[in-house]
């Protein structure tokens, strides 16, 4: 081997095992080092210093360190912008090649951008492979070449291409001999980077066969403990998606079509990368949203007089969790009882969901709202009373977390369901006609 570095640079794919980008760099010719960047140019934009996110994030570092340290090894856990970051090392080093895997958010690929081109100037490759899903980019298209825009029809391709060869892992643990022999080295604290140390308490990852044999006839009622809650797992990789989906495969369609959901998302995202700013769908850009600010914070604290409603945004609020059933029926009421802009539920998930992801965040939404791919029509409009007797019949969530919904201390209703449903359908209804 020669005496330069490969470097693996973790991103949102925080585990050794079953790593794509991590497998390749071990088998290059150098010796590589693993490091994580904690990203100025992310972490100054979240206003909240106690972000649970960044707390994981944090002890996941320490734990794979750890990992490192037992093989002889370390994690170089950095600070800054990425551009300096990397200026910096590559005049404290010598660096043969990057290994990365792919991320797909317009932030990503312009950060990746700029590294490669920086790299570029000294001929140091910049390799990126696919992890986070099973198909990408154009993996899953039309006969034609197309993207599709229908789920159904995706779904099927997607099951249809699926073989062994995409669920197979990547045995890193065969290479680890390769990994550059370095000392540990002092990881930044929290404190010093602005955060503090939240002390909500986030559960360990358990996968549970049992849970996700079930999944299909647990999965809609949120008093239940019915859906594996390895979102945020797979929001920052450290679980693979091919070991789920493997999983997935053999036990449970409805769990598998969730993946598949998740792949669909990210391939939009990546085809049509407007969908951030504006509805996939253009026509619904001219609805004349309310965006009543007094009601939004009402739906924001839990405090809008639906019990279901509340409860889902309490248990967001308090957890940093939000069941599935809960989120459909959260951006419903924003959307359509509250006449509020989609983006701002969107923002507001963003600042607060542990497993935040902006690819299925952004798809979810625009479902809610009318205005994405495979959307609800917009004259679906959910009942709160009827979600809660289809899916909270023994009002458990609701117990849990609006634990005064039946006193006179709960809050009144801050809308009419009637008259804000016919008020979305007549709002809707001008603004795609006009656009016809």
């Amino acid at each position: 081997m020669s005496s330069k570095l490969s470097i693996f640079w973790f991103r949102r794919d925080l585990r050794l095992s079953d790593n794509t980008a991590l497998y390749h760099a071990l088998k290059s010719k150098q010796k590589v080092q693993c490091i994580f960047i904690f990203d100025t140019d992310i972490l100054d934009k979240l206003a909240d210093k106690n972000d649970r996110r960044v707390n994981f994030i944090y002890d996941t570092l320490i734990a794979l360190g750890q990992e490192l340290e037992a093989l002889g090894s370390s994690l170089w856990v950095l600070y800054g912008t990425p551009i300096e970051t990397w200026k910096s090392l590559l005049k404290k080093n010598e660096i043969a090649e990057v290994f990365v895997n792919h991320d797909y958010e317009p932030y990503a690929l312009e950060r990746d951008k700029k590294i490669k081109e920086l790299l570029g100037t000294k001929q140091i490759a910049f390799n990126s492979y696919k992890d986070i899903v099973i198909f990408e980019k154009d993996e899953v298209t039309k006969d034609d070449g197309l993207p599709y825009t229908v789920f159904t029809p995706y779904s099927k391709k997607w099951k249809a291409k699926l073989n062994n060869f995409y669920l197979r892992p990547y045995p890193t643990e065969k290479y680890t001999a390769n990994l550059n022999k370095s000392a540990p080295t002092k990881v930044i604290e929290l404190e010093e980077m602005g955060f503090v140390k939240n002390e909500t308490f986030i559960p360990a990852m358990t996968i549970d066969k049992n849970l996700i044999q079930k999944y299909d006839t647990t999965r809609n009622y949120p008093g239940l403990l019915g859906t594996s809650r390895l979102g945020l797992f797979l929001r920052f990789g450290t679980i693979s998606t091919r070991a789920l989906a493997k999983l997935a495969l053999d036990t449970n369609e409805t769990y598998l079509n969730e993946l598949i959901w998740r792949d669909f998302y990210h391939q939009i995202l990546y085809h049509f990368p407007n969908v951030v700013k504006g509805s996939f769908k253009p026509a619904y850009d001219g609805i004349q949203w309310r965006n009543n600010e007094t009601e939004f914070q009402a739906w924001c604290d839990g405090q809008t007089g639906y019990p279901i409603v509340d409860a889902g945004m309490r248990e967001l609020n308090a957890t940093g969790f939000m069941h599935n059933r809960s989120r459909m029926i959260v951006a419903s009421f924003l959307c359509k009882h509250l006449l509020i802009d989609w983006q701002w539920g969107a923002q507001y998930f963003a600042q607060k969901l542990l497993d935040f992801d902006l690819a299925a965040n952004n798809g979810g939404w625009q479902w809610a709202a009318g205005s994405g791919t495979d959307a609800a029509p917009y004259f679906r409009i959910f009942s709160p009373s009827e979600q809660t007797k289809k899916f909270d019949a023994q009002l458990t969530y609701i117990r849990k977390w609006v634990p005064e919904f039946e006193s006179l201390q709960y809050v009144q209703p801050i809308v009419n369901h009637q008259l804000a449903r016919e008020r979305c359908l007549k709002v809707y209804k001008e603004a795609l006609e006009k656009r016809m």
